[in-house]
């Protein structure tokens, strides 16, 4: 079989302005990135704001393992099929970050014959957005120690600098830093750090803002520091906010691409869920759904992560109400929940699937909690045994959701047609209850209530564990004038838990909260457990071994 690459560049693409004119977007609308990727302009809100609203439909998935779940192959699959089915589907998913491209996990295209293309610009710089975001951070970062080498009139404290440096890569060695050595002239010395940039609480502020006059409100209301009477500074007070936002204005802009059948897509955003809020831009979302029927979302990692954020940040602020959950799993994963190692998970075996479904029961469990249907996809793998096959049918039955055996990988939408009909239909059934929707807790609970509410009703777990410096943090922040935020739980994706070694449905266990830190820009407390890292490392052999470029411009490699 040909490798991801191999297809994406074999793949007959249409003129992005021809995918554009099959949404009614005029060629006054598009900002062509070459032929076949384009931006999209501020004037299109308008023109569409008479339009009613499609149905918003979440794909989210299981706890990932490392035999892969393909939740944006099911994605891109299941808009294909739409399109099969006669439905007018777009697509809205996140950008990769260069970390994991060239770092363990490779790609986030899709995969197969269900991929969004130009497959190695998506992958790669793209239309710059990433750039523009790591721009406009270290802008600000700049302007902090500037303005402390300056003088500090706002007597900025250079132990308590809230807001760290970053660049889009896997880079272990930049997460504690010294900078400002070397002299007077070179600045004043302290600590410092970076982020990736998905982690940026830019990035996150980008996916969140409504328009620019949004967006440059909230790069103001960055917490940056505390001044040295232990007084918060935010960014609007350092004067660099409007010069952030010319930074950022293009990025703003959602990217339109189209998938392997020339379905529309809009790839825009992609702060990770396990240490940010996980979801494309609230603006490419909200397009998707004026343009068409349905739009067709993902959310990172399991719905323990992106799912969650997804309802209780994103929907919350956009007033945005799904009308369907897609819970992407696969037979192998849940087989490697029941304690079968990675190199066997080929071999049928009905005891460690029966122990692992917990796992798929207990996601399912948790997007009823929200009070929307849910539709379970099965990725499909040729080792799949048909007594395996029939006891997740019976599974689902007995849950009381439909599920359907997914080959979007290797026959694109036609492998996803059972699929599209019963979420279709799923959605049909269900029609009118939509307004049933709800976030899981109020935001008028203080800090610590609402992180107990998802440690108990999402995680399953018996309570939670405050470090000292976590109760110090939280009582600053809600001190501030900050307790009725959302919260955003940074968190490892491989389990319910905040032990990563912990799968199924782990029991007798506590979150351990050894931090929060503010980010009053996006909007959200960001809540630290575990050993979550914002800075990722490469591994032993990271992606980038196996990536080249031939002397006729040719990306080889790259998955």
């Amino acid at each position: 079989m040909l490798s991801d690459i191999e297809i994406a560049q074999a793949a007959k693409m249409k003129r992005i302005s021809e995918i554009a004119a099959g949404l009614g977007i005029s060629e006054e609308d598009i900002e062509p990135y070459g032929h076949y990727k384009a931006k999209l302009s501020e004037k299109l809100y308008s023109k569409l704001a008479f339009k009613e609203d499609g149905k918003l439909i979440l794909v989210t998935a299981i706890n990932p393992t490392p035999a892969g779940e393909g939740k944006t192959t099911v994605s891109v699959g299941l808009a294909e099929a739409m399109g099969r089915i006669g439905e007018k589907a777009v697509l809205a998913l996140r950008e990769p970050s260069l970390g994991p491209v060239f770092g363990m996990k490779g790609g986030a295209a899709g995969g197969g014959y269900a991929q969004v293309v130009p497959m190695e610009d998506i992958n790669l710089h793209f239309t710059g957005d990433m750039h523009a975001i790591t721009a406009a951070n270290n802008l600000l970062c700049a302007v902090i120690d500037n303005h402390i080498q300056q003088g500090n009139d706002l007597r900025i404290d250079q132990r308590r600098i809230m807001f760290k440096r970053c660049m889009d890569m896997n880079d272990r060695a930049l997460r504690n830093i010294v900078i400002g050595l070397g002299g007077k002239a070179n600045g004043v010395p302290r600590e410092d750090g970076f982020n990736i940039t998905v982690a940026s609480e830019i990035m996150a502020i980008l996916c969140l803002a409504s328009d620019i006059a949004d967006l440059k409100e909230r790069l103001g209301n960055i917490l940056v520091a505390y001044d040295l009477s232990g007084e918060p500074v935010f960014a609007k007070q350092l004067g660099a906010c409007g010069a952030m936002t010319a930074l950022l204005k293009d990025a703003l802009k959602p990217n339109l691409v189209q998938t392997l059948e020339n379905n529309p897509a809009f790839i825009h955003g992609g702060p990770f869920a396990n240490i940010a809020h996980g979801c494309n831009s609230v603006r490419a979302t909200k397009l998707a759904l004026k343009l068409g029927d349905y739009c067709i979302t993902e959310a990172g990692f399991g719905s323990d992560l992106g799912a969650e954020k997804f309802f209780d940040i994103k929907c919350r602020y956009a007033g945005l109400r799904p009308s369907c959950v897609v819970l992407v799993a696969t037979i192998k994963a849940l087989k490697y929940n029941g304690g079968v190692q990675k190199n066997d998970l080929a071999k049928e075996n009905m005891w460690a699937l029966e122990k692992g479904i917990v796992n798929l029961r207990t996601h399912i469990e948790n997007m009823h909690k929200y009070h929307v249907p849910v539709v379970v996809a099965i990725n499909r793998f040729t080792t799949d045994t048909e007594q395996e096959i029939r006891f997740v049918r019976d599974f689902c039955a007995e849950m009381g959701v439909e599920v359907s055996m997914c080959e979007v990988f290797t026959k694109g939408g036609e492998g996803g047609i059972d699929l599209a009909e019963k979420v279709r239909d799923t959605i049909r059934m269900c029609e009118g209850n939509e307004e049933s929707f709800a976030p899981i807790y109020p935001t008028e609970l203080p800090i610590k209530d609402k992180i107990e509410i998802i440690a108990r009703e999402i995680y399953r777990a018996d309570g939670v564990v405050y470090t000292s410096q976590a109760e110090k943090a939280i009582k600053e922040i809600e001190s501030i004038g900050f307790r009725t935020l959302p919260v955003c739980v940074a968190k490892t994706q491989y389990s319910l838990s905040d032990d990563p070694t912990l799968l199924g449905k782990p029991k007798n266990f506590k979150i351990t909260v050894r931090d929060a830190r503010l980010s009053s820009g996006a909007g959200f407390v960001v809540i630290y457990t575990g050993d979550i890292l914002t800075m990722p490392g490469l591994p032993k052999h990271p992606a980038a071994y196996d990536i080249d470029c031939d002397n006729n411009g040719n990306i080889l490699g790259l998955f």
